[in-house]
């Protein structure tokens, strides 16, 4: 029998992008419990299955329905909402302010997913296993206050620098980021950038070069849309991990591609993510 993947609570908060915080508050509302306490050290673990249950309640919380709502739809044995509850739900939209009208579309989009549900079938094409090259990297690490600031970060510190040194970048250009936090922030994110250089050059306070070793093996997968939904991605990642009975071999890599520096529109955001495996 094939060994279940167990992620620790901190390394289950960052891949999904919640606080350590809200899976406590989780688990003592009986609605996402660890799979495993270790009763020597008090430590909490996750399974790959329970990130999908957590996507389940988060998206159910996006669509209205209380802590207390979602709990009883677990203890009733259903994991998703009727189509009687979802019309409840539209309805209750329907008599709000012109704003709530967002949650209104989001409903319907639910109601359409729940009759196709039985029908929907994963692609597996989206998924590539490849080899990353040993590279030289122009690196700069630094807790920023919210995602929102790596742009700026970029634009206004890390890319003026890396041209006062003479930074020489190969074409088509590769840049990509590592967390350093050991659970999802939201705000003072130490997180580190890296870009792709031709040759070693002399530090700076700002930018250190180094040399990363290759990646014989890495899963990359690619991620549309704005940044707060890479734990849908993730989730998907691991999932696909799982059943190929893949394990992590290191750091992840969060490559950009498209983003607000060449589109307005978050939803045509373009992000590469690349987990090392073994």
């Amino acid at each position: 029998m094939r060994e279940k993947t167990k992620l620790k609570i901190g390394e289950f908060s960052q891949m999904m992008q919640v606080t350590v915080k809200t899976l406590r508050h989780y688990e003592k509302k009986e609605l996402l419990l660890p799979s495993e306490v270790d009763e020597w050290t008090g430590y909490r673990y996750y399974t790959i299955e329970q990130m999908q249950r957590l996507n389940t309640i988060r998206q159910l919380q996006r669509l209205g329905f209380s802590l207390d709502e979602i709990k009883e739809l677990y203890e009733e044995g259903a994991y998703s909402p009727s189509i009687e509850q979802l019309n409840e739900k539209i309805e209750e939209t329907e008599r709000q302010l012109q704003q709530l009208l967002t949650r209104r579309s989001q409903l319907l989009d639910w109601m359409n997913a729940h009759k196709k549900i039985k029908t929907m079938k994963k692609t597996m094409e989206k998924f590539r296993i490849q080899s990353l090259p040993e590279i030289i990297v122009a690196s700069h690490r630094e807790t920023i206050p919210s995602y929102d600031d790596l742009g700026k970060l970029c634009v206004e510190k890390i890319g003026p620098e890396m041209q006062r040194l003479g930074c020489k970048c190969p074409a088509p250009g590769y840049c990509f980021t590592i967390e350093h936090n050991k659970e999802y922030r939201p705000t003072d994110i130490d997180i580190e950038y890296c870009e792709q250089v031709e040759e070693m050059g002399t530090d700076s306070a700002i930018i250190q070069f180094k040399r990363l070793d290759a990646v014989p093996k890495a899963l990359c997968m690619k991620h549309v849309g704005p940044y707060e939904r890479f734990h849908e991605s993730f989730a998907e990642a691991f999932t696909y991990m799982e059943e190929k009975n893949y394990k992590i071999a290191g750091p992840l890599r969060t490559s950009y591609i498209d983003g607000i520096w060449n589109q307005e529109d978050p939803e045509l955001w373009l992000s590469l993510i690349q987990i090392p495996i073994e």
